[in-house]
């Protein structure tokens, strides 16, 4: 359309090519190569997706789409594995502290971890911020935004880093610098977040075992049975007896009763398990005749009083 309209060359149509070229969208330099390409790279692998650089060309829609695939798994692996040693190292720390200081409890717990990786996660919002309002010129509060929609990977692109006055290629020790604290604070934030979806997740087992074990308590109770207890003299006795439900606390209580005179009761009788109450047989069992002791310190003859 320039060609026809103005009547230009194809010598000054490719020079005001190349300068449309050398501005915007490419003030940063030209993105495709390692540096702008890495850029792009850890953008895909880390799903922050600024939309700064997008591929153009089918084989490189083809080839994210299969980068992205592997690498993404790949790479909550890794936030997560660091994320995992960050907290142990952390607590190591956190173990030497309290030795030195003589605390009583010296093992970290899940508040003191918490509290670690909030402030780390803290230091480094605020280091990066610091750094990208130098270089960028941004204001900090800006630098804060652009750090927080980065480290928690929501990448919107209205702020994208490392994109004007040829940075790609003139200040590669701010690309690292970039790289690095993506890498770096995506890893810090992801070990914050495990310890809070961690904690958020004991703090519901740990109500749903003590509602549990309040409804096993409830549910819980003496079993009273009440019957008839035959005495030595061949006299039948009617009498209460108690046998108390095992609690959490005992697991072995034992009966009141000591005599063998139970199994005889609750023989041939209309008791169940289900029911917590002794019924007595009908008609009643016959008084059991004691049998003469021909051994013992007791003569032949004598009886002996039994004990309930």
């Amino acid at each position: 359309m320039l060609i026809d309209k103005y009547n230009i060359s194809m010598d000054d149509y490719r020079i005001i090519e190349t300068v449309v070229l050398k501005s915007e969208p490419h003030k940063a330099g030209q993105q495709w190569k390692f540096a702008g390409a890495f850029y792009y790279a850890t953008t895909v692998l880390t799903t922050i997706g600024y939309g700064h650089s997008t591929p153009n060309t089918i084989g490189g829609k083809l080839f994210t789409m299969c980068y992205a695939m592997v690498g993404i798994p790949l790479g909550l692996v890794m936030f997560q594995s660091i994320g995992e040693r960050l907290n142990k190292f952390s607590s190591v720390v956190i173990k030497k502290v309290k030795l030195s200081l003589s605390c009583r409890k010296v093992e970290a717990t899940e508040l003191n971890l918490i509290c670690v990786v909030t402030t780390l996660s803290t230091l480094t919002i605020a280091v990066g911020a610091t750094a990208f309002s130098h270089y960028e010129g941004w204001a900090y509060f800006d630098s804060v935004y652009y750090c927080f929609i980065t480290l928690t990977t929501i990448g919107f692109g209205d702020m994208v880093a490392l994109q004007k006055d040829n940075t790609l290629n003139s200040k590669p020790e701010y690309v690292g610098f970039t790289l690095i604290f993506i890498l770096f604070g995506l890893a810090i934030v992801a070990a914050s977040l495990n310890l809070l979806v961690l904690r958020f997740v004991t703090m519901n087992t740990e109500d749903e075992r003590r509602d549990e074990a309040e409804a096993l308590q409830a549910a819980q109770g003496a079993v009273r049975l009440e019957g008839d207890v035959i005495t030595a003299n061949g006299s039948i006795l009617s009498i209460p007896i108690v046998i108390e439900t095992n609690s959490l606390d005992e697991p072995n209580s034992q009966s009141v009763c000591t005599c063998n005179c139970c199994g005889e009761i609750f023989r041939g009788s209309n008791y169940s398990p289900e029911s917590s109450v002794y019924m007595p047989p009908s008609p009643p069992p016959p008084a059991i005749p004691l049998r003469p002791m021909s051994r013992g310190p007791y003569p032949v003859g004598t009886r002996r009083r039994a004990s309930i």
